[in-house]
């Protein structure tokens, strides 16, 4: 069969990782501030960026005053889990799962903490039957499923009048999606997602009524240092406000700090979401217009415009990792196979650090990948 000629344009930076993803298209080691690093978080300059890293987190999000955010440890997993092992089992649980972080919850909350909760499932590229929730019970979902591209498509569904609380695991939703504060009781991301930050460190975002749970219920199993977010029966406050439970990196600090602030000169919220729109929009032109690829999740409504998961027609999790190490040998794209518990197809990350001449000029990189496996 004749040769595939070779694309001529590579993307300008063939970042397209879902984690951690591709830094703010400004990035530089050099930009960033260096004036807390070798000092101590617990020193004035340590706690001064701790809490404008914070302040920041708050603008960017338009979260409300009634909502308290804290830097913890263990990326979006530790916090999420922190979340799990201090405030479930006040209530029943239900735990929503169409995909493999899902799925880890319902693990951590059956296997782990023995809650035995009510279980919904759907398939990858599915969206469960969100009707089916029990406001009465603590529900745990994933608001932005990274490893299946299938997200909630709004709040809508959260009940106003709940009697349990909402934890939403939002590590690919924040900075990408108006999200309903009001419906959030806990909320949970990483700055490695639609930040382009390091990972490592997670964030932490308490409603009113999780915040009286944690004052008012006391679990049954002891707690790791690391998750103790109360003192004497009361919130201690200073997490929230940069006095880290334990030492973080404030390399990092000062890396989502600079991310923060690129948000902040684009419009903050609203232009993050529009380039993470844009992205989406051309990758599914680009999806549309060849008939060997579509996307796993089928449905627009839930369709994630942050990690965007395909299919690509007759291909084995052989075939994918032949196609993404072709793309990475040529510069032209890194780390686009999808997640290994998903069904073998490409994950591609649309966020808003990723830009969109780039995602534009993927497209042929595929077709030439494509048509190399199949010669």
């Amino acid at each position: 069969m004749s040769e595939v000629p070779t694309p001529e344009l590579r993307p300008a930076r063939p970042y397209f990782s879902s984690g951690p993803c591709a830094k703010p298209p400004v990035w530089s080691p050099e930009k960033l501030a260096t004036e807390s690093l070798g000092r101590s978080h617990r020193a004035k300059i340590g706690k001064t960026r701790l809490a404008y890293c914070i302040d920041l987190m708050r603008e960017m999000l338009q979260l409300p005053d009634t909502h308290r955010i804290g830097i913890v440890p263990g990326s979006d997993t530790g916090a999420f889990e922190m979340a799990m092992w201090t405030m479930l089992g006040a209530k029943p649980v239900t735990t929503l799962a169409w995909e493999s972080f899902g799925e880890g919850w319902v693990t951590d909350a059956a296997e782990q903490l023995k809650l035995d909760p009510t279980v919904i499932r759907a398939d990858y590229g599915q969206l469960p039957d969100l009707n089916q929730v029990d406001w009465s019970n603590d529900v745990l979902f994933t608001w932005n499923g990274t490893t299946s591209g299938v997200r909630v498509p709004n709040g809508d569904w959260i009940a106003a009048d709940r009697e349990g609380l909402s934890f939403a695991d939002a590590t690919s939703a924040v900075f990408a999606y108006d999200l309903p504060w009001d419906k959030i009781d806990v909320a949970t991301f990483s700055w490695q997602k639609v930040l382009g930050g390091e990972g490592g460190h997670g964030v932490l975002i308490l409603g009113p009524r999780a915040v009286e749970r944690l004052e008012t219920y006391a679990p049954a199993w002891p707690l790791p240092k690391v998750f103790r977010l109360v003192s004497k029966g009361a919130l201690t406050e200073g997490v929230f406000k940069g006095e880290t439970i334990n030492t973080p990196s404030m390399l990092a600090v000062e890396d989502a700090i600079f991310a923060l602030e690129w948000a902040k000169s684009l419009g903050g919220l609203d232009g993050l979401k529009a380039r993470s729109d844009a992205n989406a929009a051309v990758l599914d032109k680009i999806v549309s217009e060849r008939d060997w690829l579509s996307h796993l999740a089928t449905d627009p409504a839930s369709r994630s415009k942050t990690s965007v998961c395909l299919s690509v027609a007759g291909a084995d999790e052989g075939f994918i990792k032949k196609f993404a190490g072709l793309l990475e040998a040529e510069g032209a794209a890194y780390d686009i196979a999808g997640y290994r518990d998903a069904p073998p197809g490409l994950r591609i990350w649309c966020g808003a650090t990723v830009d969109t001449a780039d995602i534009e000029a993927l497209g042929p990189w595929l077709d030439w990948a494509y048509a190399s496996l199949k010669n």
